[in-house]
């Protein structure tokens, strides 16, 4: 006859893990002696081995009961679903890793790499982080609303950044959003970019465009996507 403190010790658990198996009715807990003490026996030490593996093994203590004292057969088909479940709870685990990882990385999180490697492309140029912002966001719209769309857009975006004058007028533009409405540089700029359009044809421009709602969708919902100077430069350039 052992004390539950000398019980828990042999079979390396604590005396509350006891008392909660007992709760759980798990473990039978057995009656007083005269003196008061629950005294346990070698039965109970076996069944708290045998609680304790299972448990350890990540059977839910739920299952643990109807497992004592199943038959083998019984046995090994509960441990085999409980398994099947471990290793979809590891797959998922393995996900969320992998999700985290993204997380570091940034915008690759919620965008495609081929955006992901052209917000990097703008940022190495030296834009603004509110620029990538609002670029980011316009990418996470358009390639759930038209995926088609944004992979082709994406791609002509960075063949674009090659050409000098393209890369001047994103910084020009990027700069050109805490500029006064009256900036005297506004016209000029307008010109600059009215003139570089002229001279290219755009594929984009003539692309049909699936989803075309999600422009402005774009336009009226994104914070800051607009300011009191981008918005005379549109109209220059619409003049």
């Amino acid at each position: 006859m052992i004390t539950i403190g000398r019980l828990a010790d042999y079979a390396g658990v604590t005396v509350k893990a006891i008392r909660h198996y007992h709760e759980r009715g798990l473990l039978a807990e057995p009656e007083r002696d005269s003196s008061g003490y629950r005294r346990y026996t070698a039965h109970h030490a076996i069944e708290l081995v045998k609680i304790r593996t299972l448990a350890s093994a990540g059977v839910p203590l739920a299952r643990i009961k109807e497992l004592l004292g199943a038959d083998p057969d019984t046995l090994t088909a509960a441990i085999t679903e409980i398994d099947d479940g471990l290793q979809e709870r590891i797959a998922q685990l393995r996900r969320t890793r992998g999700q985290l990882a993204q997380l570091r990385g940034g915008d690759r999180l919620f965008v495609s790499p081929e955006v992901a490697g052209y917000l990097d492309d703008l940022r190495e140029l030296g834009v603004s982080e509110r620029h990538l912002r609002l670029e980011r966001d316009g990418w996470i719209l358009m390639q759930t609303a038209s995926p088609e769309d944004a992979a082709a857009w994406v791609a002509e975006k960075r063949e674009l950044l090659a050409d000098p004058e393209f890369r001047a007028l994103c910084l020009d533009h990027d700069a050109a959003y805490d500029w006064s409405p009256d900036d005297p540089r506004l016209p000029a700029l307008a010109d600059r970019t009215r003139d570089w359009f002229a001279n290219r044809e755009s594929e984009s421009e003539s692309r049909a465009v699936a989803n075309p709602a999600i422009a402005q969708l774009a336009a009226q919902s994104l914070p800051g996507a607009s300011s009191p100077a981008w918005d005379r430069l549109a109209r220059l350039m619409q003049s």
